[in-house]
């Protein structure tokens, strides 16, 4: 599906992150992925990509400072000879009331889960165009459209995502470059384990499908998005949410 294609992933060593370079990795593209550190997956990610004749590329960076990631973005795209695919995935939750949170916290989870994406396509997006080719997949959250307490430095910044989203979107479509987002609901990585089983019914009970969505499931339209199976899509969010706010 993604036979010859080269993608850029930010924070890929675990969670959805990690499921997104599995599953491009299993469908055809070499993957660079940049994260503070590698993780436990990149043996694993390694022995894939032999597998199928391909590369993956573990890029060491800071997503919030710009200097350093737009040096880093910039090497990747001189060894790699192009990125066709890139995908905005960092992201961090520092949750509290607003009657608590600190300025900090506010702007640790604004740097990265926002400003790193503004960065990264920045670079990548203007390389895209003079290709005249690209998917840009930005991953934002539900809680970026419905809000939730306890969360508004991660809410804004995902709302925040999705008006990026639409606008590059706008700016580049013209030039055969399309951009989308994703907003997942309650999805099982590290962030919902740490809840406790009653925290974990409460919040089921939100979900019309009644259960909490997998890693998997996120990748899986990440790849639908990357690929010419979504090529007269651009400026979209699509819900992997079991059915929240609808």
């Amino acid at each position: 599906m993604l036979q010859g294609r080269k993608a850029l992933i930010t924070g890929g060593s675990r969670g959805i992150g990690r499921e997104i370079v599995l599953k491009l990795l299993r469908n055809g593209a070499s993957v660079y992925y940049i994260d503070l550190n590698p993780g436990d997956s990149l043996d694993e990610f390694k022995e894939l990509a032999e597998q199928h004749g391909l590369a993956v590329v573990y890029k060491e960076g800071n997503v919030a400072d710009e200097s350093t990631i737009t040096t880093v973005v910039e090497e990747i795209l001189a060894e790699a000879e192009g990125i066709d695919i890139l995908v905005n995935n960092a992201g961090i939750t520092r949750d509290g009331l607003i009657f608590r949170m600190s300025s900090k916290d506010w702007t640790d989870v604004l740097n990265i889960n926002l400003n790193s994406a503004f960065y990264i396509s920045k670079v990548v997006a203007h390389h895209m165009v003079k290709r005249r080719a690209g998917s840009i997949v930005n991953i934002a959250s539900i809680v970026g459209v419905i809000g939730n307490a306890g969360q508004t430095n991660y809410s804004a910044s995902k709302a925040g995502m999705i008006g990026l989203t639409k606008s590059l979107a706008r700016e580049v479509a013209a030039r055969n470059v399309r951009v989308n987002a994703v907003a997942p609901g309650f999805i099982d990585t590290v962030m919902t384990q740490k809840l406790n089983q009653e925290q974990r019914e409460a919040l089921t009970r939100q979900i019309p499908m009644g259960r909490i969505g997998e890693p998997e499931e996120v990748a899986k339209v990440v790849l639908f998005l990357a690929s010419d199976l979504s090529s007269y899509l651009t400026g979209q969010v699509i819900h992997i949410t079991g059915g929240m706010g609808m």
